[in-house]
């Protein structure tokens, strides 16, 4: 009863709507009308388009003209009513992107049949979709203002790190991997994320602040050459960011990431002045691979090994930890390349000094990000992309998740570039 009532009510507000739209015929401004090509365009006649809003499909009738000059015609009222290139209502459009973000587009058709009792294949849903991840990208690389009015925190973070996504093998022709033929089967998306972490936990350690992440993503290169005035991509992307939430203007800057050298030597080009810190959990994990290498037939020996090991970098005690490292080097290649990467980000490795500062020595808010805004979306069960079609939906998403996306869905409807 429930189900078909709301179905009856939106069927007599749909006709009531659509005779309320047809009713209007203000959009018919007379013999010629001026065209983009900058000719006039000759009034032909008023042509009648369906088209699906939130209470059901709409038949609307609007004035057409056409120009001889560049053979086009237009409706100016599709462009009034959000119509223009589009068979969705703008309601419709926005519920296709919440949708699209969120699930495959299969299941974001099924959600907006269930749901909603909006009909729209699973296909139109992959275009609107993608097409308005599109606008978000171009959005992001025109929008630089600071991000709200609110006072800067004492300590502002930045993170960046790197995931896989699966890809049509048509975007992967060429490409090195890490196959065992040696090709690739995924791309990396680089991702850089800013919060802040005032709040403590009970233990007086940092604690990520509720609301104050933002993300930026994208399939895109870190690396740059020396004569290169701009920098690569990703670091353009991370310098946006960064303008965006004022990390430059904040009194305390720290970078954290994993121990890549292209997350150091972006942090060193961009915030030569912010502190580095290497994730304290991804040394501890380095450590624990180390034991297993060495006792592969004695997890109860591997397990003591790195819990020594692990108790010494929390204490900050790094140099019995590259002697232990180094006096297996020898024998154990993991051995040497863990005490190889101690020594780079010793300077980066200072845990108590950090935590006596108030400061976050971990990055599990830019492992996450990089699970919540790429993994859960991207990266499900048969699932290969298209360079464009990853980038709009990380776009999409990255938007919705970091807040931003009410501002983007206000100036589209004020029909100001998005």
């Amino acid at each position: 009863m429930e189900t078909a009532a709301r179905r009856q009510v939106l069927r007599l507000a749909a006709r009531a709507l659509e005779q309320r739209l047809n009713a209007d015929t203000r959009d018919d401004a007379g013999a010629q009308r001026a065209c983009a090509c900058g000719q006039a365009a000759r009034y032909v006649g008023r042509r009648a388009k369906t088209f699906v809003s939130v209470l059901g499909p709409l038949r609307l009738e609007r004035a057409y003209y056409h120009c001889a000059a560049c053979g086009r015609g237009f409706c100016p009222r599709d462009r009034a009513l959000g119509l223009e290139g589009s068979a969705l209502s703008p309601a419709v459009t926005r519920m296709v992107a919440a949708v699209g973000a969120l699930v495959s587009f299969q299941e974001g058709s099924d959600l907006l049949g269930e749901l909603a009792g909006v009909q729209v294949e699973a296909k139109q849903v992959e275009r609107t979709a993608e097409a308005l991840g599109a606008e978000m990208v171009e959005d992001e690389q025109r929008r630089v203002q600071p991000q709200g009015t609110e006072p800067l925190p004492s300590t502002l973070y930045l993170g960046m790190d790197g995931t896989g996504v699966p890809m049509r093998p048509s975007e992967l022709k060429g490409r090195a991997g890490k196959q065992a033929e040696g090709s690739a089967k995924t791309r990396e998306v680089k991702l850089c994320t800013v919060w802040s972490a005032e709040s403590r936990d009970a233990e007086g350690r940092a604690v990520r602040d509720e609301g104050s992440v933002t993300y930026s993503a994208a399939i895109e290169s870190a690396a740059s050459a020396d004569a290169d005035l701009q920098g690569s991509e990703f670091a353009q992307r991370v310098w946006r960011e960064a303008q965006r939430r004022c990390f430059e203007q904040c009194a305390r800057r720290a970078v954290l990431g994993d121990g890549a050298p292209w997350i150091w030597n972006l942090a060193q080009e961009l915030f030569p002045g912010a502190i580095e810190i290497v994730d304290r959990f991804h040394v501890k994990q380095h450590l624990s691979d180390v034991a297993k290498a060495l006792y592969p037939t004695a997890p109860r020996r591997a397990r003591q090994w790195a819990e020594q090991r692990h108790q010494q970098l929390d204490a900050g005690r790094l140099k019995p930890i590259r002697q232990a490292l180094l006096r297996r080097a020898a024998g154990c290649e993991e051995a040497r390349k863990c005490a190889d990467y101690i020594q780079r980000n010793e300077h980066r490795m200072r845990y108590p000094e950090f935590h006596a500062q108030g400061l976050c020595t971990s990055s599990g808010v830019v492992e996450a990000g990089c699970k919540l805004t790429v993994g859960t979306r991207l990266k499900r069960a048969g699932m290969h992309w298209t360079l464009r079609g990853a980038n709009a939906i990380i776009a999409l998403r990255c938007c919705r998740l970091s807040g931003r996306f009410e501002d983007f869905w206000e100036r589209r409807a004020q029909g100001r570039p998005a």
